[in-house]
């Protein structure tokens, strides 16, 4: 008798998503490596996962449901309780009659049906197929904070609840402070406001006070977005209630402060990063949010081509020489560092970072967080890392000649050395560091690449759809109308999944430049930024602009966002 996966994938042969061939392939791979095979096919990417779900659904006799298409009213979605529509990967869908619909991640699972109809003994429970990933997706938008409810605790708020716990623990855990009846309106209001950042993926969260209002806003995928906002005599209580919990100083409100501190929400530790600034209007709260889940840390999923992985390993994989990523402030640069570290974060090699601030804690690195008020700036301590007998040091950013200094020098004495610049592309960097006052041939001896970064929208899954490429953006590109004429592009519709702006989530498009000998000899000659670009484009560096473009062609994100983040690059 076949097991479970041989007849879903029997399922995918007939209804001709899979080839038998592709399914030897994998057959063999778990032969050698292990693993599921049905897993093994989506991370192939030789089935998605709604063929896979039409499938199963057909095999098991489960009719399939795309739950990002599906509002279901609240009163249906408590039939199944919260811990047990969390435990078995369940969601109550719809009601007809006596037939409850029931979407699940297994609908073979007979335990999790059985103990459904025990709690709903009045209903015929019938099941539909959805994937694991969309259950649990549907369930944590279903149960996220809405305008409803942050409007009914403004209603009951008042400015005296700005009572906090006398003991303040480094870790505060919302999932149970959100439930908690026992809290003052203003201190669930804070924590509604973090947890919804925190669901909506957003990277900012932005309370801003204004003469007779206060804004909320958040920053989601690099964009702004305006959310229900507190009232104007909230304003104190709220700025009161963050820098409590930041170990900020409430009785200051002329100088700007800087904290951190850590919550937990759905199991997940994250770190917010707070700054205050004084306004005319009162104090301005920017909150960065770190969560570390979304860190990308493995070099293939930075979003690269082959051609500029390939360039990009060959300078990390080298013993010594200097590695930098340039971009404006928020593009990434730092976060992929952090997968190049992990990369080569070995236990043979001593790694050590001097960075301000020290965004994520990674295990087996040596991080030391700049302290310019008492001396300990990056090239006071880049200084004190090199007698650490490092073999890898990365300098979150050079921004004086001192540190651009120490750091060209340690790169030709045996250290492998990487670091931010603000530069706008590759090119730009050497420029930059001899602007800095480094000799152009200690440039050219100590830069192995120059990584450049912007981060793009991507398309929203569940709402995209071809579309033809308006004459204007195809000439404000700068494509040919033969470079278009077999590309399909894609857009986003706008749907509930991606609060209907046609995108949801964000990928790194990258401007590889390695320093060959021809570009070293052009270094040497104090050539202009424009003959080193125009050289290593000869070479084959693909531009920002070319490198958005090729994820546009292959339906990753649109014509129009790779415009709109690369700027008038020609």
């Amino acid at each position: 008798m076949k097991t479970f996966g041989e007849r879903i994938a029997d399922a995918l042969i007939a209804d001709g998503v899979l080839t038998p061939e592709q399914l030897s392939e994998v057959l063999e791979s778990q032969k050698k490596q292990g693993g599921r095979m049905l897993k093994l096919l989506l991370e192939r990417g030789y089935v998605t996962e709604l063929d896979m779900i039409s499938s199963m659904g057909r095999v098991v006799g489960a009719p399939p449901i795309n739950l990002a298409k599906v509002h279901v009213p609240p009163e249906v979605l408590e039939l199944v309780p919260k811990d047990m529509a969390i435990s078995y990967k369940m969601a109550a869908v719809s009601r007809l009659g006596r037939k409850l619909f029931i979407a699940m991640a297994d609908p073979l699972n007979v335990l999790a049906l059985d103990e459904l109809r025990r709690v709903r003994p009045n209903f015929e429970i019938v099941p539909l197929i959805a994937t694991e990933k969309a259950v649990l997706d549907f369930l944590n938008q279903a149960t996220a904070p809405d305008t409803h409810n942050i409007e009914q605790i403004l209603k009951d708020a008042d400015v005296s609840d700005v009572e906090v716990p006398k003991e303040q623990q480094e870790e505060i855990n919302l999932d149970r402070l959100v439930e908690s009846s026992e809290e003052g309106p203003v201190i669930k209001l804070v924590n509604l406001i973090l947890v919804q950042a925190v669901k909506d993926r957003a990277s900012d969260i932005h309370i801003e006070p204004f003469e007779k209002s206060v804004r909320l806003r958040y920053r989601i995928d690099g964009v702004l977005y305006d959310s229900a906002a507190p009232p104007k005599s909230l304003q104190a209580a709220i700025a009161s209630r963050i820098k409590i919990m930041a170990h900020l100083d409430i009785a200051e409100r002329r100088l700007p402060q800087d904290g951190r501190f850590r919550i937990k929400v759905a199991g997940r530790d994250v770190d917010l990063r707070v700054s205050v600034l004084p306004t005319v209007h009162g104090e301005k709260i920017v909150m960065r949010v770190l969560d570390k889940s979304t860190l990308n840390t493995k070099l293939e999923n930075i979003g690269m081509d082959e051609d500029s992985l390939a360039k990009f390993r060959a300078a990390i994989d080298a013993p010594h020489g200097m590695m930098l990523m340039t971009g404006p402030t928020g593009s990434g640069k730092t976060s992929t560092l952090y997968a190049v570290l992990s990369h080569l974060n070995q236990p043979d090699v001593n790694i050590v970072t001097v960075e301000d601030p020290v965004e994520y804690q990674m295990h087996g690195i040596n991080q030391v967080q700049v302290k310019s008020d008492i001396g300990l700036t990056f090239a006071a301590g880049l200084r004190s890392i090199l007698r650490q007998d490092p073999d890898i040091v990365m300098v979150g950013e050079i921004r004086d000649s001192e540190t651009a200094d120490i750091a060209v020098k340690a790169a030709l004495t045996g250290h492998l050395v990487l670091s931010t610049l603000h530069t706008n592309d590759a090119p730009g960097a050497v420029a930059r560091l001899i602007d800095m006052g480094i000799e152009p041939f200690l440039v050219s001896s100590s830069v192995l690449l120059v990584c450049a970064q912007r981060l793009v929208r991507k398309i929203c899954p569940h709402c995209k759809e071809e579309f033809v490429l308006p004459p204007e953006s195809i000439r404000q590109a700068g494509l040919k109308e033969a470079e278009v004429a077999g590309a399909t592009f894609y857009r986003g519709r706008g749907c509930g999944r991606c609060k209907d702006t046609g995108f949801l989530g964000r990928t790194a498009i990258h401007e590889v430049m390695a320093v060959s000998d021809a570009i070293r000899e052009q270094i040497l000659h104090d050539a202009s930024a424009k003959v080193i670009r125009e050289l290593a484009i000869k070479e084959g560096m693909k531009t920002l602009r070319e490198s958005g473009l090729q994820k546009a062609k292959q339906g990753i994100t649109s014509v129009d966002e790779v415009l709109r983040v690369t700027g008038r690059e020609v």
